[in-house]
């Protein structure tokens, strides 16, 4: 029995663009950086090759487009963390280190940018970077613990993205519990915490 197409709903340029973006992260996350095509994701949209390539200009185009998406949105999601953390009356970094590590693991930025960069992309995290720059210059004015908010940033970037790339393995080849990485994130930024709130002698 075969099965009548559903008739291809009309969408406006940023609708359609949109709805290629969604594509775009759904690959990445089900097959990996190398699945984010202009043919496959047009194919998940149902739309032609051309009107992706149209929006995007390359396959390029099209991942730079993704990450500074994913960048936008992992960025707003700590911002929102950090500024519950400060209203809380006991803050403590755990939220903030697993939404970082969700979003550079689960959520395929870790792997996206390494592999355009091993691909000669070396501007690949030039969105990232600069999402992350601007939400750290937005931050630092309210920053009240003695850490610097950079220190605390380059710590916990640096970790979610190697946590991302080689935690699975790595773990393994130690014998460690997979989440490992993420406990230690959480410990070091209370110990910086404190060590840097201590007085001095």
């Amino acid at each position: 029995m075969s099965v009548t197409p559903l008739p291809r709903r009309r969408l406006s340029p940023e609708a359609s663009r949109d709805a290629a973006l969604d594509a775009a992260r759904a690959l990445l996350v089900e097959s990996g950086p190398q699945a984010v095509t202009l043919k496959a994701v047009a194919a998940r949209i149902g739309r032609t090759h051309a009107n992706v390539l149209h929006h995007f200009g390359s396959a390029y185009g099209l991942q730079q487009a993704l990450i500074a998406r994913m960048a936008g949105f992992i960025t707003s999601t700590i911002r929102a963390a950090v500024l519950r953390q400060r209203g809380a009356p006991d803050p403590h970094p755990g939220e903030v280190v697993d939404l970082a590590f969700d979003a550079f693991d689960a959520g395929g930025a870790g792997a996206l940018a390494s592999w355009m960069i091993l691909s000669g992309n070396e501007d690949a995290l030039d969105p990232i970077l600069t999402a992350i720059r601007d939400l750290v210059d937005e931050l630092a004015p309210d920053h009240r613990d003695p850490q610097p908010l950079e220190d605390e940033t380059l710590t916990l970037v640096l970790m979610a993205l190697g946590d991302a790339l080689f935690g699975a393995p790595l773990t393994r080849a130690l014998g460690l519990p997979r989440e490992r990485a993420r406990v230690l994130a959480r410990a070091m930024l209370v110990v910086g915490r404190d060590e840097a709130s201590s007085p001095r002698a």
